[in-house]
């Protein structure tokens, strides 16, 4: 089975149909990249911009081009050589409105007699028979009193919203509310979902309603369309979605392989610490967020973090730095309180004898739950591990801790299959998406897949890691962006550099907090610092982040209650940046300050990301400065156009310089996937170069099995010391060229002065006889 060299994620919507994507094959080919990537294409809600609400397993989106231009996306990148990969999503369907999804308008219309009432996860009995949909803006009597909720056409109706009407609940003219009772369904406040929600979700998205692919029937016809794509060699292989929320993952992909004849799978699944995949799954590997916090941390230098620990501990007005476990485990048990306690009671409800005290007891072990799930019988010393802290905690809840953990540990236990699929839920809630806003010490290091309490890791440890994963999972994905990213690759490098900055840093910041204070400290940190790494950035830009940063990490607004008062200070914040003349100065110095060496990171990371074991996988447009924040902004429209125009003057011979145009990363991009697709030779191993000199911190590099990879670390500090001065690499004993710069090297001992003259990168090869 062919391993793909490389992977392009392509973003297909709306505003880049199939057809786009065609249309930029030969670019992509020439770039280098070996297999395009692309993201969820089954028909998804109307006006969906990233494919993950699909409404019919049955149809490629015509939205997206539908199925002709699919087979003619696959038609163009197999012409040219190239694979096609393709991102499923088998946890959920979009159920915003029901009548554009028809196995939920079945659902809804028939109740618990529904063809797909096994289809979807509901729990009729605590709904009394009904599904609960949370739309309303209150009491479904004042609704229907301010003429909100109404029969029209043979509907039910609230707004946009529309809703089947049960076979025969209407002929005896019953009123609204009399009708509303017979249905299959019940409207309520949207802000009952929290709690008295009986249909489990995406996490807490009420939209997103999930199934249960467990069903043979329902894999069947959900992956009807998915398993066309492969047999008639449309797809090449195929990204899978969420794999932690199903009730067995591991069986999952073991009939996703008996339904494809064994395609090439990678799995969106987020590894917590020294966790490793389960080595039964029918996986290549992950999608790469591991290899990202790996990237990131050996770019970052270890003696800024005192100091950036004490400037977060004075912004929390603490007299201690704050325990980045003690935060999680509140955020969490927020999580399991509040938006996901519907998830937890149902649990609750699943138990095989009532035990009092259960819900309090489940929401402490959801809490304390150290990785994002188990997969029974694998993983149970988790569980163990969650238990004993979750004594810990709360002492007083010992006795029932103890009589939940063995029905928890057995796999045939209902409550134990689904406390696993809710573990990942409070996890991905209470810390990518509320703690990663809270803690701001080095914004750069709180990132899908990554532990912030890891400041750094130094060259040693990198090394050690790129060699568990050649020997472990070598097609495992490697991953600097993705759609799901919290900062681009690029706004993560700059912010790295704080951490060789924190006494500039920590002076900036108090500027910029005098002028424009929002008693937030660390939320403020949070704001100026991606503010900075994502320098320059459009207003408009900056206005969504921050309102998005400030309402996940709740701490002075949030969602459902959000403060007008402290959000106003905030807008003016952001405007304060393009608006007021000395904000404007201050930021512009400090960005002039950590340009280079954010510059320097980021051809580093991309060099060791494109070279490293792994697939890498490219995100779209980031072979030009990635300077994006969190979704949607990450989403935005690339201009191919200047990336073809760049990448033919390379090609012409020209060597951009290390500037605003970021032509110099899609330079060392070209030129890396290039040599690793058409070079896999060159690519066998991975074998650590040492240096030798009083610089020899501030150089990475590697040798693949003839390939070596040499980037610059830390360099602000490389360049306060005044340079390479006599350090050396020890490179082999041959000659060979500098794929990057054309420059050539006779090997052995050699001064990196002269390696890396051009660029803080170079990509060896041997020269060919």
């Amino acid at each position: 089975m062919t391993v793909p060299a490389s992977t392009y994620r392509l973003q297909i919507r709306p505003g880049f149909t199939l057809d786009a994507a065609a249309d930029i094959a030969d670019y992509l080919r020439d770039l280098g990249i070996d297999w395009v990537y692309v993201s969820p294409l089954l028909t998804a809600a109307t006006g969906s911009d990233h494919g993950y609400d699909v409404v019919d397993h049955a149809t490629v989106d015509p939205a997206r081009g539908g199925a002709a231009a699919l087979e003619r996306l696959s038609s163009a990148v197999h012409d040219r050589g190239l694979g096609l990969l393709i991102d499923i999503v088998p946890n959920h369907m979009g159920v915003a409105e029901a009548d554009q999804n028809a196995w939920w308008w079945d659902l809804l219309e028939h109740g618990r007699e529904s063809r797909y009432a096994d289809a979807f996860d509901v729990d009729w009995g605590f709904g009394d028979g009904k599904v609960r949909l949370p739309v309303l803006g209150g009491a479904v009597e004042d609704a229907v009193a301010a003429g909100e909720l109404r029969i029209e056409a043979g509907e039910l109706r609230y707004f946009e919203h529309r809703f089947p009407l049960a076979p025969g609940s209407t002929d005896d003219g019953a009123d609204v509310l009399t009708v509303h009772r017979r249905q299959h369904y019940e409207l309520m406040d949207w802000r009952r979902a929290d709690a008295d929600l009986n249909y489990r979700r995406f996490f807490a998205v009420s939209s997103l309603a999930a199934i249960r692919v467990e069903v043979p029937w329902v894999f069947e016809e959900s992956h009807a369309e998915i398993v066309r794509w492969v047999r008639e060699g449309i797809a090449d292989g195929l990204r899978v979605d969420h794999p932690d929320g199903l009730a067995d993952p591991g069986g999952y992909l073991d009939d996703l392989a008996r339904a494809t004849g064994g395609t090439q799978v990678w799995v969106e699944k987020i590894l917590e610490g020294s966790e490793r995949l389960p080595a039964y799954w029918a996986t290549a590997g992950t999608t790469g967020y591991d290899a990202l916090a790996d990237l990131d941390r050996v770019l970052v230098d270890p003696g800024g973090r005192p100091a950036l620990d004490e400037l977060d501990t004075e912004l929390r007005g603490r007299a201690q730095p704050i325990n980045w476990g003690t935060l999680i485990h509140g955020t969490k048990r927020t999580i399991a309180d509040g938006i996901l306690r519907s998830e937890v009671l149902r649990l609750e409800r699943e138990l095989p004898n009532r035990i009092e005290g259960a819900a309090d007891a489940l929401a402490e072990l959801l809490a304390c739950f150290p990785l994002y799930r188990s997969y029974l019988p694998d993983g149970v010393e988790h569980l163990n591990t969650a238990a004993t802290l979750a004594r810990k905690h709360r002492p007083e809840l010992v006795p029932v801790i103890d009589q939940l953990v063995p029905v928890l540990r057995n796999p045939a236990q209902p409550a134990a299959r689904r406390f696993q699929q809710t573990s990942g839920m409070v996890m991905a809630k209470g810390v990518e998406d509320t703690a990663f806003y809270r803690y701001s010490r080095l914004s750069s290091l709180t990132e899908v897949g990554a532990d912030p309490a890891e400041f750094s890791i130094n060259v040693a440890e990198f090394h050690r890691r790129q060699m568990v994963r050649q020997a472990s999972y070598p097609a495992s994905l490697t991953t600097l962006s993705t759609h799901d990213t919290k900062r681009g690759e690029d706004t993560r490098a700059r912010i790295s550099v704080l951490a060789e900055l924190p006494a500039l840093w920590e002076a900036t910041l108090g500027e910029l907090r005098e002028r424009y204070p929002l008693d937030d400290g660390t939320l403020e940190n949070l704001l100026w610092e991606s503010i900075i790494g994502a320098w320059p950035a459009s207003r408009e830009r900056l206005h969504d982040y921050a309102e998005k940063a400030a309402r996940e990490a709740g701490t002075s607004t949030s969602w459902n209650a959000p403060d007008e008062e402290f959000e106003a200070r905030m807008h003016a914040l952001v405007d304060a940046v393009f608006d007021d003349e000395e904000i404007a100065i201050t930021v512009s110095r400090f960005v002039a300050v950590t340009q280079d060496a954010g510059w320097s990171n980021s051809l580093t990371a991309k060099l060791l990301q494109l070279t490293a074991p792994g697939v890498p996988d490219v995100y779209q447009g980031s072979e030009l400065w990635e300077t994006s924040l969190v979704d949607p902004d990450n989403r935005r429209p690339v201009d191919f156009d200047i990336r073809q125009l760049y990448l033919a003057a390379i090609d012409a011979g020209a060597h951009p310089p290390v500037d605003e145009s970021g032509a110099a990363k899609l330079l060392v991009t070209a030129r890396a996937l290039r040599l690793r697709r058409d070079h896999p030779e060159l690519f066998t191993r991975y074998a650590p170069l040492g240096a030798i000199g009083e610089a020899a911190r501030h150089v990475i590099s590697f040798d693949r099995g003839g390939a070596i990879a040499i980037g610059t670390r830390l360099p602000v500090g490389l360049v306060e010391r005044g340079g390479w001065g006599e350090t050396q690499l020890l490179l082999p004993g041959h000659p060979m060229v500098d794929v990057i710069s054309d420059r050539r090297h006779n090997g052995g001992p050699t001064r990196l002065d002269d390696l890396l003259a051009q660029y803080p990168v170079a990509l060896l090869a041997p020269v060919a006889e």
